[in-house]
């Protein structure tokens, strides 16, 4: 089997992730809850993303979500599974994505041989994901594959952004960082969400944002004006090539060809996707 190319694996997962992300953003899974009785439109990211694990406290949505401050995340959890089981919200949860990659990609897009290639080559890359210290990527492996492509496609691409996303925390602990300096030293690289996202969706007030960053300044990660120093650039480049290391397995059994191909792939989805409007213009950014 080829080697990879350098960075082909973390590419590959940037685009294909995308295709799992966008359900975020969209009104679809919000509008789906609603109808079943869970109005507030707060809870609709921490019920649809910590459904797979059942129901269960909000200690638990703090530990696997990591940087979503626990008041917050209790406001909602675990008083919503009274509302929507857990169950209840998988099966809306597969109904808006259905809706939301129809409408991004489009009915021709979403019934082509192209998803079903992509689907394929995705699913065949989660056989050597592994469930070891990963529990949001190992409740998610127990669920079943969808019949319909375009949704093989995103439970695939699901399990491979909670398979690194499990991974990317064990880095995060490792590198001594707390939630709001992972987050903080993650902006700073123009790379991460916003200040006025991150703010707005994780709990977080606007002194412990500057307390974190303060922090960040004392250990020599940030300057002055917030911008990364070398030793903070070393840090976050440690951390993702750490991230790709836990996180290689997949691509790796994949190989470098399958790689290639579904990196092209996804990055067709993903750029049709991004024009339709799956994420806002403001989302990522150091201000």
């Amino acid at each position: 089997m080829a080697t990879l190319p350098d960075l082909a694996a973390r590419r590959c997962y940037g685009v294909v992730n995308q295709i799992h992300a966008a359900i975020y953003f969209s009104p679809d899974f919000g509008e789906e809850l609603a109808e079943l009785g869970l109005k507030n439109t707060a809870a609709t990211y921490f019920v649809g993303r910590a459904a797979p694990l059942g129901r269960v406290c909000a200690g638990t949505v703090t530990a696997t979500f990591f940087n979503f401050s626990h008041e917050l995340i209790a406001r909602h959890i675990p008083a919503a599974w009274d509302v929507v089981s857990p169950e209840a919200a998988l099966e809306a949860r597969l109904r808006a994505a259905d809706s939301t990659l129809r409408r991004l990609l489009g009915e021709e897009v979403v019934a082509s041989e192209a998803v079903a290639e992509a689907a394929e080559l995705a699913l065949r890359a989660t056989e050597a994901c592994t469930r070891q210290a990963r529990p949001l990527y190992s409740a998610n492996a127990d669920l079943p594959v969808p019949d319909a492509p375009h949704l093989a496609l995103w439970h695939a691409a699901t399990l491979l952004r909670e398979h690194r996303g499990d991974g990317h925390l064990m880095t995060l602990v490792g590198a001594g960082l707390d939630p709001v300096e992972a987050l903080a030293s993650h902006t700073a690289t123009g790379q991460g969400m916003s200040p006025k996202w991150l703010l707005r969706t994780r709990g977080i007030s606007a002194e412990q944002w500057e307390s974190g960053r303060q922090r960040l300044r004392d250990r020599g990660v940030l300057t002055a004006g917030n911008e990364l120093t070398e030793a903070g650039k070393r840090l976050r480049k440690d951390i993702e090539a750490e991230t790709d290391r836990l996180d290689a397995a997949p691509y790796e059994h994949l190989g470098a060809e399958g790689v290639a191909r579904l990196t092209e792939l996804a990055t067709a989805l993903s750029t049709t996707a991004r024009k339709n409007g799956a994420f806002p213009a403001d989302l990522l950014g150091k201000d």
